[in-house]
């Protein structure tokens, strides 16, 4: 059997390394892509270069740095993946960042901008460059676009109004995707996942004056933040060709955040 190939960006930490690290274990060949360096626009420190080595390194993954925004850069990353391994089967948008903590008007612009286009128009970029390398594959095709959205999708949060925004974005597209990838074979879904322990929730205790991220744990009916890697487990569920029944789905995965 052809090993599976996947890309995965926002891959130096949090959801994206945990899914990195978990479709590696189960045979994947993965290029963990990544900006792997800070963004003057935020005030909160970005994954490293050396942070994306780390987990390439522990998945025996191959690193590519490319920034989300840029479309071509996508282009590059979905090309060096199919140089390597001859196709692409599974692409998984994981990057994301927040910014927030004044309401909306008071946000910087830069700020707002860095939230819109990276959480948004990076998986936007990402389905166009990455969508066609799916379909090139020969039928029968078990290629899937996969994306990480929110809770925040569906909730209404305060002083995170272009995150909610930018993650209901990202919900209606997988929704439109599904829709126009048919009968492909070619299949697009997203997670949505509650207060997970990952450096944007990290950030966001803090907008929030909050003494750490484990003050979220409350609000989820299972009292505790969830791990990088139990998003991870549904994402590579999602990847799998036994998910082939599932499109344009937005599975929660938020410790009962939505109830």
């Amino acid at each position: 059997m052809t090993t599976r190939t996947a890309l995965v960006t926002g891959a130096a930490r949090g959801i994206g390394a945990a899914t990195v690290l978990r479709l590696a274990r189960q045979g994947y060949a993965v290029l963990a892509v990544d900006l792997a360096a800070d963004d003057p626009a935020l005030p909160y420190p970005m994954g490293s270069k050396a942070e994306l080595t780390a987990v390439a390194e522990q998945a025996g993954a191959e690193v590519f740095v490319a920034d989300v925004r840029d479309f071509s850069a996508m282009e590059a990353a979905v090309a060096e993946a199919e140089r390597r391994w001859g196709g692409l089967d599974v692409v998984v948008a994981a990057a994301g960042v927040v910014a927030g903590g004044v309401p909306l008007w008071e946000v910087p612009p830069e700020q707002e901008r860095a939230v819109l286009e990276v959480n948004l128009n990076g998986v936007v970029n990402l389905a166009r460059a990455a969508i066609p390398a799916l379909l090139r594959r020969p039928s029968p095709r078990s290629g899937r676009f996969l994306a990480v959205a929110s809770a925040a999708a569906t909730r209404g949060l305060p002083m995170l109004a272009a995150y909610c925004a930018a993650k209901a974005g990202v919900a209606g597209l997988v929704r439109a995707l599904g829709a126009e990838l048919g009968e492909t074979g070619v299949t697009a879904n997203a997670v949505s996942p509650g207060s997970t322990d990952t450096p944007i929730l990290a950030e966001s205790a803090r907008l929030y004056d909050l003494p750490a991220a484990a003050a979220f744990a409350a609000q989820q009916p299972v009292h505790r933040l969830l791990d990088p890697d139990e998003v991870a487990a549904v994402l590579a569920f999602l990847a799998g060709p036994e998910s082939g029944a599932m499109t344009g789905a937005v599975v929660p995965v938020d410790g009962g955040l939505a109830l």
